[in-house]
């Protein structure tokens, strides 16, 4: 973590990973300063970039998503161009550039068997695609959005 985060800056990064919902007001209160304070220090941390965005957490599964898989994709030529394709398809929720053996793995979520069976598909058809493997997720035991890290 950069020098240039202060205590304060990891307090809200802290509380923000673990609930963006309420005014500035609450959260200021909650940390102990005053609102004027946390929004530029929440301003400051949107403009380097540290938080993103906000949006709701999701349960994919409670969702009706109940097919869910990690398809590692074997790539021989214009990878990017690969990612970006796949990136685009229906029912994918991340897609990762990752070393080893394969050369991405895409996320996906999907309603039923037959949706399941086209992504894998659909990411086959693609050009550039060599081969992919396929893993199919029985349960999520920590949720990727539930990861807050933690400062030295």
């Amino acid at each position: 973590m950069s020098d240039t985060f202060d205590d304060l800056d990891k307090r809200i990064i802290d509380l923000m990973c673990k609930s963006s919902q309420g005014s500035y007001r609450q959260i200021a209160k909650e940390l102990g300063v005053h609102p004027t304070t946390l929004i530029q220090r929440v301003k400051t941390l949107e403009s380097k970039g540290i938080i993103t965005g906000y949006r709701a957490k999701i349960d994919y599964m409670e969702m009706g998503f109940d097919f869910m898989g990690m398809i590692q994709i074997f790539i021989d030529k214009e990878m990017l161009n690969v990612q970006d394709s796949i990136r685009k398809l229906p029912h994918i929720v991340a897609v990762f550039d990752v070393t080893g053996e394969c050369d991405s793995i895409a996320w996906v979520a999907c309603k039923n068997r037959d949706e399941f069976s086209q992504v894998v598909k659909d990411i086959l058809m693609i050009d550039g695609v060599k081969r992919t493997n396929t893993s199919v997720v029985l349960n999520i035991v920590k949720d990727p959005l539930d990861y807050v890290p933690e400062f030295d």
